[in-house]
């Protein structure tokens, strides 16, 4: 499943579980499975943000410099 999927999933079972109308089996399958999903989903956009690189010009010959894309936490 993709990453898009998994969120969408993701964001059925919140809406699902907030209802508060669910049996307590089913409610504990699915908060199982939105943990799940919830890392699997952080996974990728750590991976993803790995790869995001930041350019920072042009060299004489035309080639991109970038450098690593760091997010600065407060």
């Amino acid at each position: 499943m993709d990453f898009e999927k998994k969120l969408k999933r993701l964001e059925d079972i919140v809406v699902k579980m907030e209802k508060g109308d669910l049996p307590l089996e089913e409610s504990l399958q699915l908060f199982e499975e939105g943990v799940k999903l919830s890392r699997e989903c952080h996974k990728r956009l750590n991976e993803a943000e790995s790869q995001v690189k930041v350019l920072m010009g042009f060299d004489e010959k035309g080639e991109a410099l970038t450098k690593d894309f760091v997010v600065e936490e407060n």
